[in-house]
């Protein structure tokens, strides 16, 4: 696996030493699992971020609930157990 090097100030270095013990992760994990939660929180953020705009339309809201019993009418497609 390759690999770079970033800077971090040294306050920074010492935070990620210490939560990598506290894990028993090797720093490079420790930043690697946190830069992944970080992108996971964006995407959520930007997929709330676009609901709400959804919400506030009321013509585009009232179509995704069309939409949304539409789909509901599947649930009763008679193949429960398949």
């Amino acid at each position: 696996m390759s690999t770079t090097t970033i800077r971090v100030t040294p306050e920074t270095h010492e935070i990620l030493r210490e939560l990598a013990g506290q894990e028993k992760l090797p720093i490079q994990a420790l930043v690697q699992k946190a830069v992944s939660e970080y992108r996971k929180r964006q995407i959520l953020a930007q997929g709330n971020l676009a609901y709400a705009a959804l919400r506030a339309d009321p013509a585009a809201w009232a179509e995704e609930l069309e939409e949304r019993a539409a789909w509901e009418a599947t649930v009763a497609d008679g193949l429960e157990g398949a």
